[in-house]
């Protein structure tokens, strides 16, 4: 049984955060695979997103895949940034040198005069499994919360500075990582998807 499985990101954040949700199982990011595509997130959805991503790097590398797609979606943007999250700021984010700074700046300045009791948000995660046998899981996790008026914490990354989860009075970019990954959207979807793995490790041989 291969128990090899390639995350399908260079961001290093989330691989040190995704190595330890999938313990037990050896994970390499696609650091250790320079000349892995880079795949474009063209879909509308999240799990379309994570499918996209996995299925590419499982027919490239010959190995079984582990993407993920995840964002903000926060209810008085109707939902948005959402599947845009990691490039909300467009151009001018690019332009800044600090793309996540630039999306959070925005978010908070599209929030700026909406009243505390109406910033209600949530991350979605959805984190999908592809074998090179074409066998295919597909999981989501969620987390709930409000936007806060200004960034808190030196943790995390994205739009952990800006999130207080439901029950805590601090931002995600606050919490300890092992209290993130304990609430987290993408620990709930890996943990998920975690007790999916053996088996289907298995099947693929």
């Amino acid at each position: 049984m291969t128990s090899r499985v390639v995350l399908a990101t260079r961001n290093k954040g989330k691989i040190v955060e995704l190595y330890r949700i999938l313990d037990g199982i050896e994970v390499v990011g696609l650091d250790a695979f320079p000349d892995a595509p880079e795949v474009p997130e063209t879909e509308l959805t999240f799990e379309g997103n994570a499918l996209l991503k996995a299925r590419a790097i499982a027919a490239h590398t010959g190995l079984p895949a582990v993407a993920d797609d995840s964002g903000l979606c926060v209810d008085a943007l109707n939902g948005m940034p959402g599947v845009l999250s990691a490039r909300w700021s467009g151009r001018f984010g690019d332009a800044s040198g600090d793309k996540d700074r630039a999306n959070l700046d925005l978010v908070l300045d599209q929030l700026a005069d909406v009243a505390a009791g109406h910033r209600g948000a949530h991350f979605v995660a959805a984190a999908a499994l592809v074998l090179p046998t074409g066998v295919e899981h597909c999981v989501e996790g969620r987390m709930y919360g409000t936007i806060i008026a200004a960034p808190r914490g030196e943790g995390g990354f994205g739009y952990d500075p800006i999130f207080q989860p439901e029950g805590e009075t601090r931002t995600s970019a606050e919490l300890t990582a092992e209290e993130k990954d304990a609430i987290s959207h993408r620990g709930r979807a890996f943990r998920a998807l975690a007790g999916i793995l053996p088996e289907a490790l298995a099947a693929a041989g």
